[in-house]
């Protein structure tokens, strides 16, 4: 193709297909500022997550539909790895569990998917990172709740806050601006510098 693209049809006037990919792509704009503001807190919790699991204790994660995606890519890169080859790490995806999922699902409901198995899992040290666009899914709020009764940290990446999530875990929050695609691309640019910031401390701590 030699033509050069347009912003608009000109038989329609609406937006082509290359303005419509120019548009999303201005638009991840808000999140990436959010990021840059909050780098502190992301660099945080990279260092502090790398001292926890060098020390034997875990991370569990869930999301539902897109950001369990998010979730489980950051569990994929602790045990297997990111930069460089090194030694891997105890993180544990609630949602990827089907069958545990499904059981408590039907047994105890939907709102329950989470907790119940933070409760099983989860040890005084570990951590509990979970990812919502809305912060508002019942499953997480419950999933958060139950892990400060048993001594779990609870980390969040949420959208824009305020928001249910936010309010409960306080200041660790990662707030995301934007639409909800967006505040999912922010997350995962988010879980990859948390993931640099991990795999540079535990190289640090090796030497």
């Amino acid at each position: 193709m030699t033509s050069t693209p347009t912003t608009t049809s000109r038989t329609t006037g609406e937006a082509t297909p290359t303005r419509v990919v120019q548009d999303h792509l201005d638009a991840v704009a808000p999140a990436l500022r959010s990021l840059h503001a909050q780098a502190d807190l992301i660099s945080a919790w990279g260092t502090e997550l790398a001292h926890r699991l060098m020390a034997g204790q875990r991370l569990l994660v869930a999301g539902n539909g897109g950001s369990a995606a998010e979730a489980q890519h950051l569990t994929a890169e602790l045990v297997g790895r990111f930069d460089g080859d090194r030694q891997p790490f105890a993180a544990i995806a609630l949602h990827a569990d089907t069958s545990s999922l499904t059981a408590i699902g039907n047994d105890y409901g939907y709102d329950e998917v989470f907790a119940r198995q933070v409760r099983a899992h989860g040890r005084p040290g570990d951590v509990l990172m979970l990812l919502t666009t809305s912060g508002r899914s019942p499953n997480l709020l419950a999933a958060a709740e139950t892990a400060r009764a048993v001594g779990v940290s609870v980390w969040a990446m949420t959208g824009p806050a305020p928001n249910p999530l936010a309010e409960l875990v306080g200041d660790e929050v990662l707030a995301v601006d934007g639409a909800t695609p967006n505040v999912q691309e922010g997350h995962l640019i988010a879980v990859h510098s948390m993931c640099r910031v991990f795999d540079a401390e535990v190289k640090r701590s090796a030497r």
